[in-house]
């Protein structure tokens, strides 16, 4: 069961605003559910609960909006649109462009014209979309309470609204004509045309229109009245509403309604939003952590660069996507060869004797790669030094041959050919092979 909250604004603040909610049941039918008035626009926020979760249909006062048909020669319905409001304009109170102008998608009628606009005042328009604004009550309709009444075929449609001291007769002349009056105005109008027809001596011209009352209208008795079942008011305009014949609506153009999203696109748009923050979220730690391991990786290659300088203080520039090349080809410079891996691993095994001889100084190192001999000229206070550090080479499993010594005033001077204990080994086994070998040779000259 869908329900629709009906709601009728006046022309000012100070007028009454009439109310209904209707339900359409499964048979088409409409159920009133309740209805009421407001004293003012001022109390239009006590309808904000019962426009929650209810379609809502606005009314404006007939008075306020001018129907005109008209015939526009144009080949576009653009074109007809642009050239309406000038077209009109010797006819209107108002500067077009204060006037609002919204269209009617109807097919010509017997007059040829093919351009039917409703024309109200922008200050209009905008003050009631104001006041709905302000009592938080949303609509995507808006249709003036003449179109909202029934379509007679040879005739009128009208009906009085409100009580005594503001009634109005709400009249539809034909698809696209109709006015709304106040009931006095309604009464000189009904006189005037009475008088008129007198004096032309045609009695019958006052009874000339049909029309169909839905409600006690004054100066009746004059008119060619057909009394239709009464109704409240806002009935009958809610059960017009929607009909082909008022397929229509104010709010266009620049006062037009953007679609909201469907319940179930909020849902979806909800959840998109909450994965995109999650994701933002995520891409945040992640840029979090690259700054953090950047900022590090840089700490690192600023350490390298330090101590290489500080190994090699001669140079002078250090690049780290070649500073591989940069040490190796210092290393050259050390040994003379390119055999890293011998020399690299002797200096590993002579440091605990630099360690536990801190007398010793070193003066200038030389490696042959193919002895796989490191030589090694140092200085020391006296040759105790030297014996300690022959000690220390031998715990580590090296061979130690020491070279010539010579006192220098209050320093010691000498050298030491080091080589590893496995290549000793080689050299012994090799020479033992040669001797073999030459004692073979011997013992078959002498036989």
């Amino acid at each position: 069961m869908t329900e629709t909250l009906f709601i009728r604004l006046g022309s000012q603040a100070h007028d009454t605003v009439h109310w209904l909610i209707v339900a359409e049941t499964s048979s088409k039918t409409q159920e009133i559910i309740a209805s009421g008035e407001l004293k003012s626009v001022q109390q239009l926020s006590e309808l904000t609960d019962k426009a929650d979760k209810r379609q809502v249909k606005i009314l404006v006062p007939g008075c306020d909006v001018l129907l005109k048909s008209l015939k526009v020669p144009a080949k576009s319905s653009r074109a007809m649109r642009l050239a309406t409001p000038y077209m009109l304009e010797d006819t209107l109170a108002e500067d077009v462009e204060q006037l609002f102008f919204a269209y009617a998608d109807l097919a010509s009628d017997d007059q040829g014209n093919n351009c039917f606009t409703a024309i109200v005042a922008h200050s209009q328009m905008q003050q009631w979309i104001s006041w709905l604004a302000d009592a938080d009550i949303v609509t995507d309709t808006i249709l003036p309470d003449v179109l909202a009444m029934p379509v007679v075929t040879e005739g009128w449609s009208a009906i009085a609204l409100g009580d005594t001291n503001q009634e109005q007769v709400i009249v539809r002349q034909n698809l696209w004509q109709g006015f709304a009056v106040d009931a006095n105005a309604w009464q000189l109008q009904c006189q005037a045309s009475a008088k008129q027809s007198e004096s032309a001596g045609d009695s019958e011209q006052p009874h000339s229109i049909l029309i169909e009352a839905y409600s006690p209208l004054a100066y009746s008795e004059k008119l060619n009245t057909s009394t239709m079942p009464e109704e409240l008011p806002l009935a009958l305009l809610a059960s017009n509403y929607g009909s082909k014949s008022n397929h229509f609506n104010l709010l266009q153009g620049q006062y037009k309604i953007k679609e909201s999203r469907s319940h179930a696109g909020r849902q979806w748009l909800w959840v998109a939003g909450v994965a995109l923050f999650a994701l933002l979220l995520s891409l945040g730690h992640k840029s979090a952590q690259l700054w953090q391991l950047n900022a590090e990786q840089e700490k690192v290659k600023q350490n390298i660069v330090a101590s290489y300088k500080k190994a090699f203080p001669k140079t002078k520039r250090v690049r780290i996507s070649t500073i591989k090349s940069q040490l190796n080809r210092e290393l050259a410079l050390l040994g003379g060869v390119g055999d890293r891996q011998g020399f690299l691993a002797m200096l590993a095994k002579l440091q605990p004797a630099f360690a536990k001889v801190p007398a010793l100084k070193p003066e200038s190192l030389k490696f042959d790669g193919k002895r796989q001999e490191l030589r090694i000229q140092a200085t020391a206070k006296d040759y105790q030094a030297f014996e300690q550090f022959s000690i220390a080479l031998a715990a580590a499993n090296l061979v130690v041959k020491q070279g010539s010594q010579s006192n220098q005033g209050d320093q010691v001077t000498g050298s030491f050919s080091i080589t590893n204990n496995g290549s000793n080994k080689g050299t012994k086994n090799q020479s033992n092979k040669k001797n073999r070998s030459a004692k073979q040779r011997s013992n078959k000259g002498a036989s």
